[in-house]
C-alpha cells in the first residue's frame, strides 16, 4: 500500500491529499530515508513524521485491507513508538 494511503487509512492524516502534501515537503519518512508518495509500506518499517516542534515514529503493524479503520482498530495497524 502506498504511504500516502496507508497514512489516511489507518487515521493518522485526516485526507490523502494532505499526507501527499507531506511527504512532496519531505516530512514523510520510512526507515530513515526521505518517502515519496507512492513508495509501498510493508510490515515492520518504522515511519517518522517530523512536525514543527517534535518528530512522531510509528511502526507499521499491519496493512489494512479496507479504505479506511476506525479509531478504535488503529492499533492494531500501527503503533506509535515515540
Amino acid at each position: 500500500m502506498r504511504i500516502d494511503k496507508y497514512l489516511n487509512c489507518v487515521n493518522i492524516t485526516k485526507r490523502r491529499a494532505v499526507s501527499e502534501d507531506m511527504c512532496k515537503n519531505g516530512v514523510v519518512s520510512i526507515n530513515g530515508k526521505v518517502a515519496k508518495p507512492s513508495k509501498d509500506v510493508q510490515i515492520g518499517d518504522i515511519i517518522t513524521i517530523v512536525y514543527l516542534q517534535k518528530s512522531v515514529k510509528y511502526e507499521v503493524l499491519q496493512i489494512p485491507n479496507t479504505k479506511t479503520v476506525s479509531k478504535t482498530e488503529q492499533s492494531k495497524y500501527v503503533k506509535e513508538i515515540s
